[in-house]
């Protein structure tokens, strides 16, 4: 009976995932192709690198949850677990880095911007910390 549970949650939630990956899809298209036909193409790229790098994040934590918990892997799971963990961190830094290049890019003055940008530097340097030095 728990089993049944279990694997009709794991049904569900791949459902919701598959659903929010083609409503990513769908929204990053459509602001691609609006920032293409308005002849912006900074835009246009930054859609098309945050698609991107979002897709890659995901491959990277699905690979990462379905390696074997460390206390019982092998040697080649935790190194796996090592370089997935090291990949997760960076396209979390590189999305940190994108949105902070465009919302500073948008601020009224130069303060503000600065912020933006040591938000998105104390972001990744606590996210370092938190996947690295705290396991």
């Amino acid at each position: 009976m728990e089993r049944e549970r279990g694997g009709a949650a794991a049904d569900d939630a791949t459902v919701l995932a598959r659903a929010g990956l083609i409503f990513l899809t769908l929204t990053s298209a459509m602001s691609a192709y609006r920032a293409a036909a308005a002849g912006d193409v900074a835009s246009t790229a930054f859609v098309g690198v945050s698609y991107a790098t979002l897709l890659l994040l995901f491959r990277s934590l699905r690979a990462y949850e379905r390696l074997p918990p460390p206390p019982g892997a092998a040697d080649d799971d935790r190194r796996r677990r090592r370089r997935l963990k090291r990949e997760v961190w960076s396209l979390c830094t590189l999305l940190s880095v994108l949105f902070a290049w465009r919302v500073a890019a948008v601020m009224p003055s130069w303060p503000a911007a600065a912020a933006v940008w040591a938000m998105a530097v104390v972001t990744a340097v606590f996210g370092f910390a938190a996947m690295f030095r705290h396991p």
